[in-house]
């Protein structure tokens, strides 16, 4: 290392020395030793940092909230689905660029066995790309290319487990102490069965139970997800500070978003749900200061299974931060829910809650990802109208397969019980629009319906507070794909419903006037292309529910800078009223045209955006 970079280097960690020694001697009973072998690692990534990566630091760190613009939107991929590899990806990305995308997000392309892969959240080595993807330098690659043209690129780190076959577990497996205290095992079931008593599952019919027996050894392990994904000890220094290595080593191959796979569940303490725990935010810290020595451009995205209120202790704190973006799952299921009840009252609780946070909090927002859709509503809020949670769930997953005739839907469900009552919905945002069903049954008069929903809801998304993550094919109507049946390691998982091949067939039809590709493609593009156009759609805007009088709309209000955006979404089969009276002239954004905010008419399954600007 030249005598200039150390001086960076030292200068870096000098700002966070005496705290990072403290989380750490906190969390590992002052193990001066594995602390020490922490800093070498730090010191190590920092000397690999390529030059090039070290520019886009400086680059990035002299405006941190580039990322809170209004022009950000982010689009979320397989690989393999999207272009087959990671050139193939390359090759893509004029058209990710066309559609007005500034981040992608690559699902996991890190080693894992293909029979038992989790969709790649089983991972075997977190330093290797999957072979038929590519390798890290192509990811290299790629990241240069993406940064190029002003396009951020994010990878998961599966920060809870490994697979069992990642070279840990297999010497866990064959007899090595060292290896087996980088997991939780036990000689006996006495112990996981008093964790039991207190930790709930994640899959209770997919893969039922938090531990599984390991007949290699005769013991037990911890498997919070499935079987084959051991749970990683982070009472073990040797863990944190070799996971820290691995997310380092991402970042210098050109990551510059990491999502932090499960991370809510990293610690794990009998008597406790080991969800949660405080000392999950100590690793995070430890994390984000790791992040901020080495690489400070990079962003640390959170998965957190939880309420947007209590996933914002993820965020840290503004002097002490964690996670610099949370993604939002409660208000996608509660978008679902309202298409199926029409009724927004739950969806405009929801949209209140998330916009009564600090403006300083950055949710990533979807209508749907590469996961299923948890019905995890607000059940005690619903019960005020006589909802009732077991028959309510039943009722939406009955409603999404098409059970019920005034649904278009052509969903499937996971991890279901014999009754289906508790399973989790699955489906492209198309096919859960009525779009893959009036094409596949020729319902010509159905199509307009189900495409202005479809957009209707990209609109919504794109109104929301923090940075909206498209699904890559939503924006040219992709449809479910079943294919995944025929492949005896996918078939019993109903989430590869949604994550079919990209149709690049269809994509080339978005140029043609009047097909469903192109109705879509345009629309969303543009919308994507006013967002990007108009201050008052910035993070930092002041955001409020409209009150329509009208259970069928949902009405929200932003401010930001002399303009605001009144936005109603009418969720009805019928055109409704949105029944407000303000007194400033408005433009409708969509229509182009000049209109009063009075007596607002709303389509069916159509949205409208009035803008005005004071001063």
């Amino acid at each position: 290392m030249s005598e200039d970079a150390l001086a960076v280097y030292k200068e870096r960690l000098s700002v966070y020395y005496d705290e990072l020694k403290w989380l750490y001697s906190e969390l590992y009973r002052d193990d001066r030793q594995a602390f020490s072998y922490f800093l070498t690692v730090l010191e190590r990534a920092f000397t690999e940092r390529d030059p090039s990566m070290k520019a886009w630091d400086r680059l990035v760190v002299s405006d941190r909230q580039t990322y809170r613009d209004p022009s950000d939107v982010g689009m979320q991929m397989y690989v393999e689905c999207f272009g087959g590899d990671l050139a193939g990806v390359r090759a893509h990305l004029d058209y990710v660029r066309s559609v007005g995308v500034k981040f992608i997000h690559l699902m996991p392309i890190l080693e894992s066995p293909v029979a038992h892969s989790d969709g790649g959240y089983a991972v075997s080595d977190f330093g290797k790309v999957r072979a038929p993807l590519g390798t890290m330098e192509d990811f290299r690659t790629l990241a240069k290319d993406c940064h190029e043209r002003g396009i951020r690129i994010g990878l998961d780190l599966v920060m809870n487990h490994t697979s069992n076959e990642h070279e840990w577990a297999r010497r866990a497996k064959a007899g090595e102490k060292e290896y087996q205290d980088r997991y939780l095992f036990y000689d006996d079931w006495s112990i996981p069965r008093l964790y039991d008593q207190t930790v709930p599952q994640v899959f209770p019919h997919a893969a039922p139970g938090n531990f599984t027996w390991c007949p290699e050894q005769g013991k037990v392990v911890m498997t919070t997800f499935y079987p084959y994904q051991w749970d990683l000890n982070y009472r073990n220094p040797t863990v944190l500070n070799d996971m820290t290595a691995a997310m380092l080593n991402l970042c210098n191959y050109g990551a510059d978003v990491i999502r932090l796979d499960a991370v809510s569940y990293l610690w794990k303490k009998l008597g406790t749900s080991c969800r949660d725990l405080p000392e999950v935010h100590t690793i995070l810290r430890i994390l984000r200061i790791a992040a901020d020595v080495v690489c400070p451009g990079t962003l640390l995205a959170g998965d957190v299974a939880m309420e947007p209120a209590g996933a914002a202790s993820y965020f840290g704190t503004p002097d002490k931060p964690e996670c610099d973006m949370i993604y939002n799952v409660s208000t996608m299921a509660s978008i679902w829910h309202t298409v199926a009840t029409r009724d927004v009252r739950l969806l405009r609780h929801r949209v209140e809650m998330d916009s009564s946070l600090p403006k300083s909090s950055t949710y990533l927002n979807f209508l749907r990802s590469h996961d299923d859709i948890d019905w995890s509503l607000d059940y005690e809020f619903l019960k005020q109208f006589g909802i009732d949670e077991s028959a309510h769930r039943h009722f939406l997953n009955e409603y999404f397969i098409g059970k019920w005739p005034d649904s278009g839907s052509a969903a499937g469900v996971y991890d279901a019980d014999p009754q289906m009552r508790e399973g989790r919905l699955c489906g492209t945002t198309a096919s859960l629009c009525g779009i893959e069903r009036a094409l596949a049954q020729g319902e010509q008069d159905k199509l307009p319906g189900a495409i202005r929903l479809d957009l209707m809801l990209h609109a919504l998304l794109l109104t929301q507070s923090g940075v909206p993550v498209l699904y890559s094919g939503d924006e040219i109507g992709q449809c479910n794909d079943d294919s995944y049946m025929e492949d005896p390691a996918r078939k019993t998982d109903a989430r590869f419903l949604h994550r079919g091949v990209m149709n690049w067939e269809r994509a080339e039809r978005r140029t043609e006037p009047g097909s469903v590709e192109q109705k879509l493609f345009d629309r969303i593009r543009e919308l994507v292309q006013l967002r990007a156009q108009h201050r008052v759609f910035n993070i930092e805007a002041d955001v409020w529910i409209v009150e329509t009088w009208n259970d069928h709309v949902l009405g929200i209000g932003r401010y930001y800078q002399g303009e605001k955006l009144l936005a109603f979404f009418n969720f009805s089969d019928g055109e409704e009223i949105a029944w407000i009276d303000e007194a400033e002239p408005y433009v409708d954004l969509i229509r182009d045209r000049f209109t009063e905010a009075k007596a607002v008419a709303v389509p069916a399954h159509d949205f409208v955006w009035l803008l005005t600007t004071f001063g």
